[in-house]
């Protein structure tokens, strides 16, 4: 029988589960919740989606992320594909990792927002000595909300949810943490667990549209880079890596491309060698204030 296809919109907010199989954990150790993080971070340069929350438990987590105009399935492939062969590669395994395609449900309102981040802060209430204290865990967002840690991997935008609690910051770091203690887990289940798909909440945010032509964003890189058009399109050229790898990135990025499609406007490239690209890319971008620019500037261009 097929799979329903996925209720999905280019300015929704999500909320995202994944789970394992059932005979292994998903994270095994610390280290192991690390790298998944370390690679939503990646994709996040990449794609440029917004998390609001997260929670990571042992065989399974909990996300909120405002895709941005990104179409989330890339997103969380993206994802998912990079941390199982991580997975597999550490612990010599092979085959499936993770329990079916990943959970999706289009958040609605700001009250099922609340509610949803409540929900996804006190899932460390499971933990032995936890129980009382969730904003002690330290692979949840909520020490990250309530200002006692810094965000180590810079994923997450706590304003949109706690200004929804006063605006106030200190203030509102008090009123969400008095909420998320006093949600009754029974209710906040009910609520928010998987039984349907319902109409966006869109609010006021401000949405990067993905429709940019491909052939202005070649334009673009031959223009800043000073560079032949045709050597874009050569397969044996190093001195090239650099303009194809940021050629490749806002591509993903901007045009909603996959690597299929790059690999088609290129020619003369494999679908393993334009995600090579990619993470050239974002390594390019956070080691040159040059390249970090490259987007913005772009996206003033063609506006």
């Amino acid at each position: 029988m097929p799979r329903c296809a996925r209720v999905k919109s280019y300015d929704a907010i999500y909320h995202i589960m994944v789970r394992s199989i059932s005979e292994v954990d998903l994270f095994r150790s610390e280290e192991d919740k690390e790298a998944y993080l370390g690679y939503m971070k990646k994709y996040q340069k990449v794609y440029e989606f917004r998390v609001y929350a997260y929670c990571l438990m042992d065989n399974h987590a909990h996300f909120i992320i405002d895709a941005n105009g990104a179409d989330i399935s890339k997103i969380m492939h993206s994802i998912n594909f990079s941390y199982a062969q991580f997975y597999n590669r550490r612990y010599e395994r092979h085959g499936h990792l993770f329990q079916d395609r990943f959970k999706s449900k289009i958040v609605k309102n700001e009250r099922y927002m609340i509610a949803l981040s409540a929900y996804i802060h006190n899932n460390p209430t499971d933990i032995n000595g936890y129980e009382e204290y969730p904003e002690k865990y330290p692979y949840s967002s909520l020490s990250i909300y309530l200002g006692i840690r810094r965000d180590p991997f810079e994923l997450i935008e706590d304003e949109f949810v706690l200004n929804l609690f006063g605006s106030n910051k200190r203030k509102a770091r008090e009123n969400y943490l008095n909420f998320v203690l006093k949600c009754n887990k029974a209710i906040r289940e009910s609520e928010v667990e998987f039984k349907d798909e319902s109409t966006e909440y869109k609010s006021y945010r401000k949405i990067l549209v993905r429709n940019y032509k491909a052939e202005d964003v070649i334009n673009f890189i031959v223009k800043k880079m000073d560079i032949r058009k045709i050597r874009l399109h050569m397969k044996y050229c190093r001195n090239m890596v650099e303009a194809k790898a940021l050629l490749v990135l806002i591509l993903r990025n901007l045009c909603n491309l996959k690597c299929s499609d790059i690999c088609r406007i290129l020619g003369n490239i494999t679908a393993s060698r334009v995600s090579a690209l990619s993470s050239i890319g974002v390594r390019l971008i956070e080691r040159d204030s040059r390249y970090r620019e490259y987007v913005q500037e772009f996206l003033s261009c063609y506006a």
